[in-house]
């Protein structure tokens, strides 16, 4: 399996939106200058991340972006569905995207949730803390 690149970022600016918690609001344009991404980029995925209940914006003085919850309580699980929606290996379960021309015949499909939700749980498992956690 392997995240998307806009995963990829949104994981990126929700941890160097993690830095920023308990502090002062972050604009868009400051985390597009701290992670390195194009502002356009930061601010379609601020929208996503907001939409999903993880970031909080607000307008005017002293307005910005800020962590929804604490770093603690957002989980890699919740960033890569907040841009990717439901985590899933294969497309087969989703009535509208499956176009399997094995459905008949499979004896694999009635496992894929589990496998589904083995995933989901170990994503789930990695808070925000530690991806911001800087490694050496």
């Amino acid at each position: 399996m392997r995240l998307s690149s806009m995963a990829d970022y949104a994981v990126v600016i929700m941890s160097a939106a993690s830095r920023h918690c308990g502090g002062a609001r972050v604009s868009a344009g400051q985390l597009a200058d701290e992670t390195g991404l194009p502002a356009p980029t930061v601010q379609k995925l601020v929208s996503k991340l907001s939409a999903a209940g993880l970031m909080r914006s607000s307008r005017g003085v002293g307005g910005g972006l800020k962590l929804a919850r604490p770093p603690a309580a957002i989980t890699l699980a919740d960033i890569v569905e907040a841009v990717e929606g439901p985590i899933a290996l294969t497309a087969c379960l989703d009535a509208q995207k499956s176009d399997c021309t094995l459905e008949s015949a499979c004896n694999v499909r009635s496992h894929w949730p589990v496998v589904n939700a083995a995933l989901r749980g170990a994503l789930a498992n990695v808070p925000l803390t530690q991806l911001a956690e800087e490694v050496e």
